[in-house]
């Protein structure tokens, strides 16, 4: 097939768990097809490009730097979008210079089929009908919750609007496009029901199993607890926070030196400030490599309260032989089972207990993290996703 692919990125440095998703399908599909790879390019991220090679046949940049976060042009948007009905997320990746390279692509080569990666692109689709999207989330459900957990009146209220533009925008690209690859059976279930879609599809996430294969462990794990995940993601600040400010205590008074290891990019001042004022809390930001963390340590947790789609580091934890902790929210749309392959809990105490659990019996973590690999190599290997969703695009 040829096949052309609109993002709002390029794929390296991969550091987020909708790139992993993609740049392991598209390498597989690459290997069979000609893919046209169309997106948003930083200038500031290096190698980008000339890494495209590895899924893509031929690349095509528009450059664009969205506003940082936190900064006069960031605030300066935000105070724009109060006079669009685009939200927020989706105004920072509009270019009308994608959405005329997309349109002069279409007319000028003959694809067998259009991608759409993330709800955000579809901005820069001049015909989202004639696309398949690939729905890594699903996007009102996280505004959703972000206006559930918000800690003030006035950022309810911003989340609120937000909430109501997203699923305005979400449900108006769902029912226009071709047909919708969610990344779970619940993610699926949950657009038909909120937009009355029926064209959706599951295809599950993966993850790779040599890659993660654990080392050999000679020592006791340096850290007993370790989250991985991106920290400007809001989802896992909030995340972080909720746990080193409501969880992490409990569990101290029985393990007083327990510690956590955050692994991730762009840790925000506030994330930074938890570890400053314990000794016991680690902030890493970007690293080369997350598997030494993973094999470091002895239990990985995932306290989200916010979030959609599904959560790759659950499956990477699994790779790697580490017992997992999760919220339902942080496990959702996974095939695991509580108590079998994963430890599941919501409210603080329940959580702690779960890690206590872990942290003080080595066959207890044996014991659930060879279940969960049996259970990840046994079907979620990237190639089976891959060609999973290649059927789809047939």
């Amino acid at each position: 097939m040829k096949i052309l692919w609109v993002n709002s990125d390029f794929l390296h440095p991969t550091t987020r768990g909708g790139q992993i998703r993609t740049l392991e399908t598209l390498k597989r599909l690459h290997q069979r097809h000609e893919i046209h790879y169309a997106a948003l390019h930083r200038p500031s991220a290096r190698g980008s490009l000339e890494r495209s090679v590895e899924y893509c046949t031929r690349a095509y940049p528009i450059a664009h730097q969205a506003p940082p976060e936190f900064t006069p042009r960031f605030y300066r948007q935000i105070c724009e979008s109060h006079f669009s009905k685009l939200p927020m997320a989706v105004l920072r990746y509009r270019s009308s210079a994608l959405r005329r390279l997309v349109d002069g692509l279409t007319q000028r080569e003959k694809f067998d089929a259009i991608v759409c990666d993330f709800l955000f692109s579809a901005a820069n689709m001049p015909d989202p009908g004639a696309a398949v999207l690939f729905q890594h989330n699903v996007e009102s459900i996280i505004w959703k919750r972000h206006a559930e957990h918000a800690r003030t009146f006035l950022i309810k209220m911003y989340f609120q609007g937000q909430y109501d533009r997203m699923q305005r925008y979400e449900r108006r690209v769902c029912q226009t496009v071709k047909r919708i690859v969610a990344v779970s059976g619940a993610d699926a279930h949950a657009m038909q029901s909120l937009y009355g879609v029926r064209g959706v599809a599951a295809v599950p996430t993966g993850v790779d199993l040599d890659y993660f294969a654990a080392r050999p462990r000679i020592t006791q794990p340096s850290t007993d607890l370790v989250f991985l995940g991106s920290m400007d993601w809001r989802p896992n600040i909030d995340a972080v926070r909720w746990f080193a400010t409501d969880i992490l205590p409990l569990i101290r008074r029985r393990l007083p030196e327990c510690s956590l290891t955050v692994v991730g990019r762009h840790p925000t001042a506030a994330i930074l400030r938890l570890a400053e004022a314990d000794d016991r809390i680690h902030v890493t930001g970007t690293v080369d490599d997350v598997r030494p963390y993973l094999w470091d340590s002895a239990v990985s947790i995932v306290p989200l309260r916010i979030g959609g789609g599904t959560r790759l580091k659950i499956y990477e934890s699994m790779a790697a032989k580490i017992p997992v902790v999760s919220t339902t929210t942080g496990a959702e749309g996974l095939d695991v089972r509580d108590g079998e392959n994963i430890a599941l809990a919501d409210s603080p105490q329940a959580f702690a207990e779960r890690c206590l659990a872990l942290l003080r019996c080595a066959d207890a973590r044996r014991k659930q993290s060879q279940a969960a690999w049996e259970m990840v190599s046994a079907c979620y290997s990237w190639e089976v996703v891959a060609r999973k969703f290649e059927l789809l695009l047939t």
